[in-house]
């Protein structure tokens, strides 16, 4: 077994949805907006690499979920800004979610989770079921 961790991915929100969003913001309704992503911008984190992912957020940041592929049922994604960032779901076994929102390069980071997860199935460590592709 390797003792070293791979990271695919290591960083905040994308810096494109802080930026629409502060426009956004200009008008009266998308305040709220521009103070979701401007909280997602201070202390949201993720961690994604080939043994785990882990996302850091909440109120300064003291939230933490850390999440193994044997743990992982199936991934589902939408784009946002005209594909330029995305929402992502981890539908885990036990029926909970783990939302990563605003995540830059999504397309990326979903190929790789899914060619994760097909290997540690290939490995035998999780049953055979399919990843579903989308929120549908």
């Amino acid at each position: 077994m390797r003792s070293t961790e791979e990271i695919f991915y290591e960083g905040g929100p994308a810096k494109a949805d802080l930026i629409f969003n502060l426009l956004l913001g200009l008008t009266l309704i998308g305040i709220p907006f521009a103070f979701g992503a401007i909280v997602r911008a201070i202390w949201l984190r993720f961690l994604i690499s080939d043994r785990r992912v882990s996302v850091s957020g909440g109120w300064l940041g003291r939230d933490r979920t850390q999440v193994s592929y044997n743990q992982i049922k199936e991934i589902r994604s939408v784009s946002r800004g005209f594909g330029a960032w995305g929402d992502m779901v981890i539908v885990l076994r036990d029926g909970s979610t783990l939302e990563m929102r605003s995540l830059p390069k999504y397309k990326d980071i979903e190929a790789y989770l899914i060619k994760n997860l097909a290997s540690v199935k290939s490995n035998g460590q999780v049953s055979d079921e399919k990843n579903a592709r989308g929120f549908s």
